[in-house]
């Protein structure tokens, strides 16, 4: 079994971007690993300037867009933080939106009768319920597919398991879930497990900064941002304060995936690959995982840990065209369509997309 999966990811390394579309890849060295990925980044919705309008296209405006997920339809879902909304991208481009007034609160409500506070992350059960994370407001607050918005759990003491509004978290910045309706939210320095019912404990991390690879509290994070849940049922996430991506089991074991601690910007394998301050990741159905860096650009990281940088020119701009020589500004949220991979471009306000040649 374990040489089943090296040759495919021999095949499929360099067109990690195309995994979904079979046989959209370059014929060309397609058993080569050490090939530059060849990607094109466009603009798919969003202004430059901040603001909140609905439209299509450049039509639209984002204020700090932040987390989002991709649905089945290929519609993806947005966390507006500095709007202080949820909205909806269609995959041609228009924008609406979901849920929130535009106001700052913590209104439950239908649709734009219910407020956020600094929405940052989002994700979606297999039912078609959005759950979102709100790193000021300290909560988690469901959305069903019809917009009705409820708090799941948040409210108490920073920190504090609890049920519903007795759990208390402290910077709720990244929510995942997983087949079982479980979500799992990187909350500073400790992963927190939530149920449907909105009972919350704590999953890892001792709660205290440091980088201990280890089983549940044993383990210690610096700075948590994102988390995913990859296609094996392993959980990710952005150990930014680490410059690390970590993994975690779903026995609570914590290891290293890449990164050294070093901040930089190396391709390489394991600790010989270095980041800049992860902020956000994804995940295809291969078990590729996508970051978003803070030196302004997307790197791509096999199951076996192999980094490669897939866009980006390492500095801050706004250009579209081939991967290396396209510019971000801040790349926050991902996810992961069909061929495509979707980034949140924070403070250039807009949406940009990620496709293999």
């Amino acid at each position: 079994m374990k040489q089943k999966r090296i040759s495919v990811f021999k095949a499929v390394v360099p067109c990690v971007l195309i995994l979904l579309v079979a046989g959209s890849c370059s014929k060309k060295n397609t058993n080569d690993v050490s090939q530059p990925l060849s990607v094109i980044v466009t603009t798919l919705a969003g202004d430059i300037n901040p603001g909140n309008a609905d439209g299509t296209g450049t039509a639209a405006s984002f204020n700090r867009p932040s987390g989002m997920i991709n649905d089945a339809a290929g519609n993806i879902y947005l966390a507006d933080a500095g709007n202080n909304l949820i909205r909806k991208v269609t995959s041609d481009g228009k924008v609406t939106t979901f849920a929130g007034s535009g106001e700052k609160g913590d209104a439950d409500g239908i649709g734009t009768a219910a407020t956020f506070n600094n929405p940052v992350s989002i994700t979606l059960d297999g039912s078609g319920n959005l759950y979102v994370a709100e790193s000021t407001g300290k909560v988690i607050r469901k959305i069903t597919s019809a917009g009705a918005v409820t708090t799941l759990a948040g409210g108490g003491a920073n920190g504090a398991d609890g049920t519903g509004t007795a759990a208390g978290f402290t910077s709720p910045t990244g929510i995942a879930v997983d087949a079982n309706g479980i979500l799992y939210v990187a909350d500073v320095y400790k992963i927190r497990k939530v149920t449907s019912a909105g009972v919350v404990t704590t999953f890892a991390g001792s709660g205290v900064s440091g980088s201990a690879n280890g089983t549940g509290t044993a383990a210690s994070f610096s700075q948590l941002t994102s988390i995913i849940v990859g296609y094996s049922g392993n959980l990710y996430v952005t150990d930014s304060g680490n410059n690390m991506i970590r993994k975690i089991t779903s026995d609570g074991v914590v290891s290293t995936l890449a990164g050294n601690g070093t901040s930089g910007s190396t391709d390489g394998t394991g600790n010989t690959a270095t980041f800049t301050t992860p902020i956000s990741l994804t995940a295809d159905n291969q078990g590729n995982i996508y970051v978003s860096d803070s030196a302004h650009l997307i790197r791509a990281v096999d199951v076996f840990g192999k980094v490669t940088t897939v866009a980006g020119t390492g500095f801050s701009g706004l250009a579209n065209g081939e991967g290396s020589k396209a510019s971000f500004s801040t790349p926050y949220g991902m996810s992961v369509g069909v061929g495509k991979v979707y980034v949140a471009d924070t403070f250039n306000n807009m949406i940009r997309v990620i496709t293999a040649q």
